[in-house]
This record gives structure tokens, C-alpha cells and sequence, in this order.
């Protein structure tokens, strides 16, 4: 049986900063979210990564139940976190221009690109073949690392992968090999499948 897999990624704050960070959904945020209830295709799995801006998308949503899972979290961003991507470039430019052209790197004493990719192929490839069709709400760089995974590609095209908030991504596959399929435009609730 083919696993079908739809990767929605989580709303984020609309703050112009990129910060390295985990916190509640803003207003405007939340409405994006409701705009998209009864426009993701329905699954008999649903998980979320445990961050906090995670599972509220996958509440507001109408998510009743959310399983949590690891293996789902974002990178872990180690002595960057919590701040934005202009602190970290005046503080630390050569550490953050390694860990951007680096997938090894983990100046910030973290987890490296490479290894966030191993972590989230290795979540992939052991979903049951008879899980059927699973959504689950991811982090931007989960989503990435899906990908990288999908295509085979080297770990270096993570920066190549662009996911903004509330995008999605699906693959379909079964056994490690996995096929990227490129999502439809939502126009209105789908039909049941």
C-alpha cells in the first residue's frame, strides 16, 4: 500500500524579524489558519510537530486530537535561539555564513542541517506502509528536509527548498522511496476521497 503524506507548515507570527524561536500565533496569523479549514485533504493520521506554533495551527484547524512527534520538531537551533537572524549575524556573521553554505555546521552547538535531513528521512522511511494517508503540521525546515528526502538530494539543496507558512507538501511512496507531488490551488472544501 502507498503512504500518502500531505506536510502542512505551520502558521507563523507575521513579524517582519526572522527569530529563532517557538511562540503563540498572532491574530492575523490564526485567521490565515481558519481560511484554510475543510481545504486539506481528510487522513485517518494526523501528528503535529510538538512546538507550540504547531499544534495551534493544528487546533485551529479543528484538530480535536493532536499526536505530537518528536522526531518532528524543528532544528535545533542551540545558542541562536530565541534570537532573530540580525542579532545572529551581528554577533556571529562567520558562524552563521558556515551553517548557511556548511550542511554540517552547527556553530550555535546545536543540530546541524545534515542532521535535522537524517532525522527527518529516517522519520519518513519508517512510516508503516499501510499508514494509508497522513497529514501532520511541520516547521519550515521539516518540510525542507522532506524534500531533500523525496528528491534524493544532496543535503546541500536545503537552502534551495523555499516553504513558506501554510504551505504544502505531499508525497506519496512506501518502502524509503518517495515521490513529490505539487500541491493543488485550494478552491473551496475538497470532496471526500
Amino acid at each position: 500500500m502507498t503512504v500518502r503524506l500531505t506536510l502542512l507548515c505551520a502558521a507563523a507570527r507575521t513579524e517582519r524579524a526572522v527569530r529563532f524561536a517557538d511562540g503563540p500565533l498572532d491574530e492575523r496569523a490564526l485567521h490565515r489558519v481558519r481560511a484554510l479549514a475543510g481545504t486539506l485533504p481528510r487522513a485517518a493520521t494526523r501528528w503535529t510537530a510538538p512546538s507550540r506554533r504547531c499544534t495551534e495551527t493544528a487546533r485551529t484547524l479543528g484538530w480535536e486530537s493532536v499526536t505530537p512527534q518528536p522526531a518532528l520538531r524543528d532544528l535545533d537551533m542551540g545558542s541562536w535561539y530565541g534570537r532573530t537572524l540580525d542579532e545572529v549575524a551581528a554577533t556571529d556573521a562567520p558562524g552563521l555564513g558556515s551553517w548557511l553554505a556548511d550542511p554540517d555546521a552547527a556553530p550555535h552547538g546545536g543540530e546541524s542541517v545534515a542532521q535535522l535531513c537524517e532525522r527527518v528521512a529516517a522519520w519518513l522511511d519508517a512510516l508503516p506502509s499501510d499508514a494509508g494517508r497522513v497529514l501532520a503540521v511541520v516547521e519550515q525546515a521539516v518540510a525542507r528536509a522532506a524534500v531533500v528526502r523525496a528528491l534524493t538530494a544532496p543535503h546541500e539543496a536545503f537552502w534551495r527548498v523555499d516553504v513558506p507558512p501554510l504551505s504544502t507538501v505531499e508525497l506519496s511512496g512506501r518502502g524509503g522511496r518517495w515521490n513529490l507531488r505539487m500541491a493543488e490551488l485550494p478552491l473551496g472544501p475538497r470532496p471526500p476521497r
